[in-house]
């Protein structure tokens, strides 16, 4: 039982990593069938990883409900839209509810209908809470306390009035005439903008994309040489 449970797991991700590593530099047809292979496995894989989450979801919230734990309505809320969602998207239901939503009833089901119209409000009214929350995070960065702070605040400022209609109106505003060089914006704060995002932030994010690539490489060279063994459940 020791060999299924340290051994094998160690085995299986070394020849899978090395496998789906080297059909990369074997251009055949029988690479290809093994890696299509490897991918419907995966997918077999995160198919039974889904419902072992939603099992433990629903262990976890029929447990909170069961001992009366604090919060436990949630857990009822959560049970509740999650049964009305399976069944409305598994069950053939379809019914009209006259002068109820009737056209929107028609066009998607209810299934779509609870979705289109009940989660994605939900969802947009969730990330429009979060604004404040990130409004108040970057009003307490947006400090000048040092060099940094201050270069953050001075792009912040610039990047936020040349996203809305104010930065458009100032550049509009401030046009004058150079003769050869035609005519130009004095404050054209959607030009800045777009180099800040195109030039300096670009220039970064690619440092850290790139900075996290080789973190991943890493860590896949050491999950499939057994040196990374954090997956099987334990320590080192």
């Amino acid at each position: 039982m020791l060999f299924f449970k340290r051994q094998w797991p160690i085995i299986v991700a070394f020849v899978a990593g090395i496998v789906l590593w080297a059909v990369y530099y074997i251009p055949t047809a029988e690479s290809q069938t093994m890696q299509d292979r490897f991918v419907q496995w995966g997918r077999i894989l995160v198919a039974f990883a889904a419902m072992l989450g939603i099992l433990s979801l629903l262990h976890h919230h029929w447990s909170k409900i069961k001992l009366k734990r604090p919060g436990f309505g949630f857990s009822v809320v959560t049970l509740t839209t999650f049964v009305v969602m399976a069944l409305t998207g598994l069950l053939p239901i379809n019914w009209r509810w006259i002068g109820f939503a009737e056209n929107l009833m028609n066009l998607d089901g209810p299934h779509m209908y609870l979705f289109q119209y009940m989660f994605v409000p939900m969802q947009a009214t969730m990330f429009s809470v979060l604004a404040f929350f990130i409004a108040s995070a970057a009003f307490r960065a947006f400090r000048a306390r040092s060099i940094e702070a201050t270069a953050l605040l001075i792009a912040g400022c610039v990047i936020m009035i040349g996203r809305v209609p104010v930065g458009d109106w100032l550049a509009s505003q401030t046009v004058v005439s150079l003769g050869a060089w035609g005519e130009r914006s004095l404050i054209n704060f959607p030009y800045i903008t777009d180099w800040l995002l195109n030039i300096p932030n670009a220039a970064a994010q690619r440092g850290i994309v790139l900075g996290v690539i080789l973190s991943q490489i890493a860590i896949a060279v050491r999950i499939i040489f057994g040196i990374e063994r954090t997956y099987m459940g334990g320590g080192d």
